[in-house]
């Protein structure tokens, strides 16, 4: 392979990284834009990719989005990681318990990837989805992930990360959110309070393998279902499901 097919290949996984960040997708220049890539090229590489069935023209026009043949790809890779099968039964347990949706997730290049969820009783659904990335500095999932990381690998990941706002109690600074570290490995969970949506809220806990942090599971609902008086239980909850995934994976 040329150092030119190499290049290639590498803008072309960053589109569909990026793309996979965007629920209403994202048009050739906004993608040259955000990438630093020249337009001509990422309309090459759109077009390519769209023949190849991997992302699809929005039926507005002009954006693009992942195809349900990248999301099939997706579903099976989570399918060879045992810990979203392990997990399976003890969210089940759980959801039951709390009536909240659930999802464990993974830390994969600075951000949370959701490998795992279990829908929660009743009409309210979340739109998330297996393979979805989400920003760790406004997540339960991406503080509960970071938090028990060696100091060194947090470092290294904030020097990095930008914190977006998406609501007034989002986190946007690196000393904030290393405080809210802090306050995570003192608690033993995390919490999104109206952090990424408003009138949503999460707590989230790590799972372990062998004294690592591997993955977190979190629970999430409206600010009215997941009230602060309903904490401690959804929490003592959270800690029980992630004991018993730990001791089983």
């Amino acid at each position: 392979m040329s150092l030119s097919d190499a290049n290639s290949v590498e803008r072309a996984f960053a589109i569909l990284e990026f793309l996979n960040t965007s629920r209403r997708g994202w048009n050739i220049s906004e993608l040259s834009r955000k990438l630093e890539l020249p337009k001509s090229s990422t309309h090459v590489l759109i077009s390519t990719l769209g023949r190849l069935g991997y992302i699809k023209e929005t039926t507005a026009g002009r954006r693009f989005q992942l195809s349900a043949k990248m999301y099939g790809l997706g579903i099976k890779a989570l399918r060879t990681t045992p810990l979203s099968e392990v997990a399976l039964s003890h969210m089940h347990w759980a959801v039951q318990q709390t009536g909240l949706t659930s999802h464990v997730g993974i830390l994969e290049k600075g951000q949370v990837i959701f490998i795992q969820k279990v829908d929660g009783r009743g009409i309210i659904k979340f739109d998330t989805y297996l393979g979805k990335c989400s920003e760790l500095h406004c997540t339960g999932l991406g503080k509960a992930l970071l938090a028990y990381q060696p100091e060194e690998t947090i470092k290294s990941i904030l020097a990095k990360h930008q914190f977006s706002r998406f609501t007034k109690n989002t986190i946007s600074t690196a000393d904030g959110f290393l405080a809210e570290l802090g306050k995570v490995r003192k608690n033993g969970y995390a919490i999104d309070n109206e952090e990424e949506e408003l009138g949503v809220r999460c707590i989230a806990v790590p799972i372990f393998e062998h004294g690592e942090p591997v993955a977190a599971i979190s629970f999430t609902g409206t600010t009215s279902q997941l009230s602060m008086d309903a904490l401690k239980k959804v929490v003592e909850t959270a800690k029980a499901a992630s004991a018993c995934i730990s001791a089983q994976f």
